[in-house]
C-alpha cells in the first residue's frame, strides 16, 4: 500500500481523466468527488473508479466536454441537464441551484437528467449541511434488481442519502443503497472463486444462488425484501418521471467498458429548517433524539465514522493499493513509482 496525500491523489486522477479526453471542468469535479469518497472511508466509490471512467471516455459512454446547464426552472424547482457528461459537475450545479431556492422559499428541488454514476450519494450534500440545511439525495442506476416477485433485473441499487446539520457538531449522515449487498462484493467473490451467502442474489432463472458467477449473470436482491423493492421502485419513479431520465433497465452496466450513454438521473431536496418550525426547534429536536439514541450503549451517530476518516485522511493521506497507484500513474502518463 502507498499512502498518498489528498492533493496528490486528486492531481493524478485529474491528469488521467484529462489525458482520456475530459475537460478541466469534468476532470476536476470528478476527481474531487472520488478523492472525497476515499477520504470518507468509501474506497469502492473512490479513485478505484478512475480506470472505469477512463474506459467510458474512450468508448464514448460519456461526453468528456459536456457542460451541465439549467434546462427549466420555477420558484422552488429546477431541472439540470448533465448533457451525458460525468454526474459530478451536474450534481454540483443542481445542489447550488436547490440551495439558492431553499434560501429564498424554504425548499428547493433539483433534478438531473442525462447523467452518469454519481458515486456516494451523501457526498454532494456536504455543502447543504454546511449551510445549515437538510438535504436528501437519490438516484437510479443500471438495472441490478428485479421487481418484487420477478426475476429480470429492472431497478438499480438506487441509493438514498440524507444529511441533517447539527450546530457545533458534524452532521448526521444517512447513506444506503437498496440492494442487500453492494454488487462489488459479489464481483470480488467471483474473482476469488468464493461462494456468497444466501439472500444476496438470484441466478438467471430467478432462483436463490450462492454462486457468485451465477449471481453476476442474474440479479441482486433488495435490502429488507419487499420493503426494499418498494423503495427502489419509489426512487426509480421519482427520478425518471421528474427528471425525464432513462430507466435503469435502459442503461448498460457501469462495469463494462463499452455500452450506451446511461442518461440516468438524480434528485436532490434541500430544506431550510427556519422555514418550518424554526431553526431552534429543529436543532432541539435533532439533539434530543440523538441523545436518546446515544444513551443506549453501542449506538453511534450515523456519519461519525466518515467524519473521523476525513480528518485522518486530511492529516495523513489515503492508503492506496500499490497496483492501483501504478495504474493511476500510467493513466496520467507519468512515470510509475513512488508518490511525489
Amino acid at each position: 500500500m502507498s499512502r498518498i496525500a489528498l492533493q496528490e491523489l486528486e492531481r493524478v486522477a485529474v491528469a488521467g481523466l484529462r489525458r482520456a479526453g475530459a475537460s478541466a471542468l469534468q476532470a476536476r469535479a470528478t476527481a474531487l468527488a472520488l478523492v472525497r469518497a476515499d477520504a470518507a472511508g468509501l474506497p469502492s466509490h473512490g479513485v478505484s473508479r478512475v480506470p472505469m471512467y477512463v474506459a467510458h471516455l474512450r468508448h464514448d459512454r460519456v461526453d468528456g466536454h459536456a457542460e451541465p446547464a439549467v434546462q427549466s426552472t420555477r420558484a422552488s424547482a429546477v431541472l439540470v441537464d448533465a448533457r451525458c457528461g460525468f454526474a459530478f459537475a451536474a450534481c454540483d450545479l443542481a445542489i447550488a441551484e436547490a440551495m439558492a431556492r431553499a434560501r429564498a422559499t424554504g425548499a428547493g428541488v433539483a433534478a438531473v437528467t442525462n447523467s452518469h454514476h454519481f458515486g456516494a450519494a451523501a457526498l454532494p450534500l456536504e455543502a447543504v449541511a454546511r449551510a445549515g440545511m437538510v438535504g436528501i439525495a437519490m438516484g437510479n442506476s443500471p438495472a441490478a434488481m428485479p421487481a418484487w416477485g420477478g426475476k429480470r433485473p429492472l431497478f438499480g441499487t438506487n441509493p438514498i442519502a440524507a444529511v441533517f446539520p447539527r450546530p457545533g457538531h458534524a452532521p448526521v449522515v444517512i447513506d444506503l443503497s437498496l440492494s442487500e449487498v453492494a454488487r462489488g462484493k459479489i464481483m470480488v467473490a467471483a474473482r476469488q472463486g468464493k461462494p456468497i451467502p444466501h439472500g444476496w442474489a438470484l441466478d438467471e432463472a430467478g432462483q436463490p444462488t450462492t454462486d457468485a458467477q451465477a449471481a453476476l449473470r442474474g440479479s441482486m436482491l433488495p435490502a429488507g425484501g419487499v420493503k426494499g423493492a418498494m423503495l427502489a421502485l419509489l426512487v426509480e419513479l421519482l427520478v425518471t418521471s421528474l427528471a425525464g431520465a432513462r430507466f435503469g433497465a435502459e442503461a448498460d452496466s457501469f462495469f463494462t467498458d463499452a455500452g450506451n450513454r446511461p442518461r440516468i438521473g438524480q434528485l436532490f431536496f434541500v430544506l431550510d429548517p427556519g422555514a418550518f418550525a424554526g431553526s431552534q426547534v429543529y436543532a432541539a429536536r435533532v439533539e434530543a433524539l440523538l441523545a436518546a439514541m446515544l444513551d443506549d450503549e453501542g449506538t453511534r451517530v450515523p456519519g461519525a465514522r466518515r467524519d473521523t476518516a476525513q480528518a485522518q485522511a486530511a492529516a495523513h493521506g489515503i492508503e492506496v493499493p500499490d497496483a492501483l497507484w501504478r495504474e493511476l500513474q500510467a493513466l496520467a502518463g507519468e512515470e510509475v513509482g513512488a508518490p511525489h
